[in-house]
């Protein structure tokens, strides 16, 4: 029998394509309180300036906004707080190894649910310079320019 997964995106890092040269990638769930998961089934979330940070072999995502959910009451989350990304011990030593290489960073994707269980997808990436960007942008340019040629 073939299992089916279902996705759902919740929010996309578009900036990170842009900033970043992406060098691997990984799933990791996300530890998150209840108000927090019902906000982000209203699609609720930012990830522009978020990134990931590993502390005494746990990884955590930082800065990531989950916007507050107003039917919550009191009982509400911060919505800029640090949240534990639930990963194996062996894909947390391959990040760890690659994130102390000089010039490599964790930065998250995109955050979606998969079969009801919100994860985030996170990404070992080196910084683009000024340059790199506007060479990206020129072959941009240039592929649509063949593309109208070729229509």
């Amino acid at each position: 029998m073939a299992e089916t997964t279902t996705e759902k995106n919740i929010t996309v890092n578009r900036k990170a394509s842009h900033d970043y040269f992406i060098l691997q990638r990984y799933e990791a769930g996300i530890m998150l309180v209840g108000s927090e998961v019902k906000s982000l089934r209203l699609n609720r979330a930012n990830l522009v300036d978020a990134y990931a940070v590993i502390e005494s072999g746990e990884v955590w995502l930082m800065n990531s906004n989950i916007s507050v959910y107003d039917q919550a009451s009191i009982n509400n989350h911060d919505p800029l707080r640090k949240r534990k990304l639930l990963l194996n011990k062996s894909e947390i030593r391959k990040l760890n190894k690659a994130v102390s290489e000089k010039g490599n960073t964790l930065i998250p994707l995109r955050m979606y649910f998969k079969n009801g269980v919100a994860k985030v997808e996170l990404a070992v990436a080196a910084g683009k310079r000024k340059y790199d960007k506007r060479e990206d942008i020129a072959k941009r340019d240039l592929n649509r320019e063949m593309q109208r040629k070729l229509k």
